[in-house]
């Protein structure tokens, strides 16, 4: 229709006014909306009128004339190559972001809405674009008896570049887990881990400060209304009860993972009461850390005694709007939050929880529009 308008006007003006160089602006507009064939065609058309009009016109062997139709089809093929090359580019960065995506939800396993007796549903924000995982790291696994352990870290850092090490924590606590009878021998093992491999998969080129990792390391026994955590320099988790919401400090916390080696014997054990209807709710500091337009540190614990705890998924629903309203933008840090329930009854089952395909991941709800 551009064509068409553009042929008829340049017609009717004569030859006084010449609209046909405005030709060129039907394979520009169709690059930025089609692909490379129908920029191409777009061109084709373009030039085709122009002929058409310096023909109709009995102008065609004019210089003028000739000078137009040389420079609308130079132009017209410079943006089917700049199309083609962009679509080229388009599809490797497809393809390199599925491969990217695949990997990062196979690295940050969605955990089960149920294992054991727990009721579980889980957050995770990444500060950078594109990205699924980042520095935030949190899993699950069944102990060799009757007890889930749990683990959420925050490495030194955020997004892409603290995969790695998010990742060797991941690797040692899922296959620890299983192996080590206590919960000492199993942050032993974390320890032990990191120190070993630490500088193989720690970004020093982009960042070549301290590396640490804090974290975690929680055990929920099945049987019984109790639970015991070892804080490796991580933040207090939330214990709400009764719509009331205490802050499990450790007495004694042990350094963050990478910071000095501890020996195995190192029995640092925070025991607590979990009975049924408790709540967990597990957080990194890019939580408590998010900043309001007005520079405010976001009040989770307050926060939490104020939203309904009718499960887990409405407290996190909660949380998550809330916090994103109070940063009033994208997160600058990486965020994750997880909240554990302690169901009345059980039976030993697992249920899978799909991961979604969005920045913001948050179980039980549909992911939140924007990003």
């Amino acid at each position: 229709m551009l064509i068409v308008t553009i042929t008829a006007l340049d017609i009717y003006t004569g030859r006084d006014v010449q609209l046909g160089p405005l030709l060129v602006i039907a394979p520009a507009l169709t690059a930025s909306l089609a692909g490379p064939r129908l920029t191409a065609l777009a061109g084709v058309l373009a030039v085709a009128a122009q002929v058409f009009i310096a023909v109709f016109l009995g102008e065609l062997t004019t210089t003028n004339r000739m000078a137009q139709i040389t420079a609308l089809t130079v132009l017209s093929a410079l943006v089917f190559f700049m199309r083609f090359v962009r679509e080229r580019r388009d599809r490797a960065l497809s393809r390199a972001r599925s491969v990217a995506a695949t990997a990062q939800r196979v690295l940050l396993r969605p955990p089960p809405r149920r294992i054991g007796p727990l009721q579980v549903a889980w957050l995770y924000m990444s500060a950078e674009d594109e990205a699924e995982i980042g520095g935030d790291l949190f899993a699950f696994a069944r102990a060799a008896h009757a007890a889930t352990r749990v683990v959420i870290g925050d490495v030194r850092g955020h997004g892409l570049a603290a995969i790695g090490e998010a990742s060797l924590v991941l690797g040692a606590f899922r296959e620890g887990a299983h192996r080590h009878a206590t919960l000492p021998g199993l942050v032993a093992a974390l320890e032990d881990s990191v120190s070993r491999n630490l500088e193989d998969v720690t970004d020093t080129e982009h960042d070549a400060g301290e590396h640490f990792i804090t974290c975690l390391v929680l055990e929920i026994s099945d049987v019984l209304s109790a639970a015991e955590m070892i804080n490796c320099g991580h933040c207090p988790p939330l214990l709400v009860r009764d719509q009331r919401v205490t802050v499990l400090h450790a007495r004694q916390p042990l350094p963050p993972l990478g910071v000095c080696e501890r020996p195995i014997e190192d029995d640092r054990i925070d025991p607590f009461t979990f009975k049924g209807g408790d709540m967990l709710v597990l957080y990194t500091d890019g939580v408590i850390e998010a900043r309001s337009p007005s520079r405010a540190f976001y009040p989770l614990a307050e926060r939490v005694a104020s939203f309904p705890t009718s499960s887990p998924d409405a407290l996190l629903r909660h949380i998550h709007r809330d916090l994103l309203a109070h940063i009033g933008g994208p997160p600058a840090d990486d965020a994750a939050l997880l909240v554990i329930e302690r169901t009345p009854s059980h039976r030993p089952h697992l249920t899978p929880h799909p991961i979604g395909h969005h920045r913001h991941h948050l179980s039980g709800s549909p992911p939140p529009p924007g990003r």
